[in-house]
């Protein structure tokens, strides 16, 4: 691949897609685990405010994200297994997001006063259990269908990272 290919899918051996869905998923736990801490009472003006603007990042990122991961579904023979588990996995992941995106709508009113907001501490738990199986599905398209899973055990270290 080379140009507009390189720049959504990435490289032989380093796919793009699963950094940017590492980003989302730490943006995710972190605000994951703020939301929480707030609701029980510890430091709630600085987690309430410190979730929303992990949602935010984790938003971002997820739309770089599914992006990608769209562009490789489309390269994906669609009457494989391989499309089949990454088409699930897609449409766990939007459904994650759109709790995300609830969660951070919910959590607004948080951020400017200081707190951690029911429905948005209940839209974060949803989300981040979707984004637990939605993962758990990204990884069976790479470790059990070996999607983008370039095979080069004895290729040396200086060569197998290159870009």
């Amino acid at each position: 691949m080379s140009g507009l290919g390189t720049l959504i899918h990435g490289s032989k051996g380093h796919p793009l897609h699963p950094p940017l869905t590492d980003a989302a998923i730490g943006a995710y736990t972190v605000a994951a685990v703020l939301i929480v801490v707030g609701a029980l009472g510890f430091m709630e003006d600085a987690t309430g405010k410190g979730a929303w603007l992990a949602l935010l990042v984790g938003l971002g990122a997820s739309a770089a994200s599914a992006l990608t991961g769209l562009a490789d579904l489309l390269t994906i023979d669609r009457d494989s297994p391989t499309f089949r588990t990454a088409a699930y996995h897609g449409l766990v992941m939007s459904a994650g997001t759109v709790l995300f995106v609830l969660a951070a709508i919910f959590q607004y009113d948080g951020f400017h006063d200081g707190r951690v907001t029911g429905a948005g501490l209940v839209f974060v738990l949803a989300g981040f259990a979707t984004l637990a199986v939605g993962g758990w599905l990204g990884g069976t398209v790479v470790f059990v269908h070996g999607m983008r899973v370039e095979s080069e055990p004895q290729l040396p270290t200086r060569e197998a990272a290159k870009p």
